[in-house]
């Protein structure tokens, strides 16, 4: 069984990297920004600003970018605290521009309350009120003892109109980047909900699994001693030598034998599906062999035309079992139901995968049931407790490594594609018939 509590923090994990990713293309903007800032002061305002403590802040960043992405690529996973750092560093760069280059006075001091707004975003409550904390010192570090702004004569005499014309620009700077921002997190965080919307539901389903499977055992333990029973009595009947003597109770008796032997087959089925998807008798054979021993068997089952095509190639040695055999049987039977003129099974191989059509001429799929293939109870058939069959398919091929997908066909019908991993049913050393 699947470790859900553990599962349940891959969204998480990945979150964190994303939005660490995230801070770092915004870092980059931030120094695009910066540079674009520092040189329209310079050249066009004719501010002289101390441009080598200036300058060592988005070379320093850009540093940090560069060596964060291959950082994060060797990571499993981001912390809150790796985030909190990278948005102290980002703090700390500012405080330091700010403090060469007129302190409080700058108008680019409110981009403080972006750092407060992206930590109150990203982080856990404890943190966040540790960036807010780190931006009101760093605040308060700059009334200590700035370094002032030589303004030019012209924007000496009018110190205010340079102030709201940098506000106004700040202003701009922190819309676009909030909008930015917000947007991509609102994403993040839709996808992962989506990621543990798809775990919680794939959880449930190995929930009704197990509880199928305990059902199942407990049926075939209950099952066991009167099929046992009814299995020695067809025995003795068989050998019987008025049985033996007439040939329509003879072909009765075998008739029975064979149904009897389903039964089996069919709880042994159940089991496997619930459980391991290899059972106790896996049988070594390849792909085509196998493939055609399916749609041979189902043949001799119906009076319907099961048609093959074998377009799998070079053959592959596999080791199969009936839950495998089920699987497809179970496809087979719900296309015959809709399509009494036969089906068609279509074998072929793609990028090292198995892939098994199953096509029908009948009237295909509803749009409520492409969206809820697979799920249990989920059925065409408006039987109580229908859809199971469907489901069990769906999970053996995942636990294979494999998937289900359906569609209906352009000419008419339906048409369900079983993908599986070779790799999953490749036959090693070892293993026997």
């Amino acid at each position: 069984m699947t470790d859900w509590p553990s599962a349940l923090t891959v969204p998480q994990a990945d979150a964190g990297r994303r939005n660490m990713l995230l801070l770092i293309q915004l870092r980059w903007i931030a120094v695009g920004g910066q540079l674009v800032t520092i040189a329209g002061a310079d050249r066009l305002l004719g501010i002289r600003l101390p441009l080598i403590p200036l300058l060592v802040v988005p070379a320093l960043l850009a540093v940090i970018n560069l060596v964060s992405v291959p950082y994060l690529q060797r990571r499993p996973r981001v912390t809150d605290l790796e985030v909190t750092a990278a948005l102290l560093v980002d703090v700390a760069a500012l405080a330091w521009q700010l403090n060469h280059s007129g302190g409080l006075s700058n108008p680019f001091a409110s981009l403080f309350l972006l750092q407060v707004v992206i930590g109150a975003m990203l982080l856990e409550p404890r943190s966040s009120w540790g960036v807010a904390i780190a931006a009101f010192l760093a605040l308060g570090t700059l009334t200590l003892n700035p370094e002032p702004l030589a303004l030019p004569g012209r924007w000496a005499a009018q110190p205010l109109r340079l102030y709201l014309l940098g506000s106004l620009v700040c202003f701009f700077l922190i819309a676009v980047l909030l909008v930015a921002f917000v947007t991509r997190i609102t994403r993040n965080l839709r996808e992962s909900d989506a990621a543990l919307a798809a775990i919680r539901q794939r959880a449930a389903e190995e929930d009704h699994i197990v509880r199928m499977g305990l059902l199942a055992s407990g049926a075939a333990h209950e099952l066991g001693t009167p099929m046992s029973s009814i299995a020695v009595i067809l025995g003795d009947l068989a050998r019987n030598p008025a049985i033996r003597g007439n040939a329509e109770l003879t072909a009765d008796v075998e008739e029975m034998q064979a149904e009897l032997q389903r039964c089996k087959l069919i709880v042994g089925a159940i089991l496997m599906s619930a459980g391991e998807v290899r059972g106790e008798n896996p049988a070594v054979t390849t792909v085509r062999t196998f493939v055609a021993d399916v749609a041979a068997d189902w043949r001799g089952r119906t009076s319907a035309p099961i048609s093959l095509q074998d377009d799998f190639g070079e053959d592959v040695t596999i080791v199969s079992d009936p839950a495998l055999r089920q699987v497809i049987g179970n496809i087979i039977d719900n296309a015959l139901d809709a399509s009494p003129g036969g089906v068609t099974l279509h074998a072929a191989r793609e990028q090292g995968s198995l892939v098994l059509d199953v096509l029908d001429d009948g009237p295909g799929f509803s749009e409520e049931m492409l969206e809820t293939f697979g799920r249990p109870y989920a059925s065409t058939k408006g039987r109580s407790g229908g859809g199971l069959g469907l489901f069990l398919v769906v999970n053996i091929l995942r636990k294979l490594g494999g998937r289900v997908d359906v569609t209906n066909r352009a000419e008419g019908g339906a048409q369900v594609r079983m993908t599986v991993p070779l790799s999953s049913l490749a036959y090693k050393h070892g293993e026997t018939a």
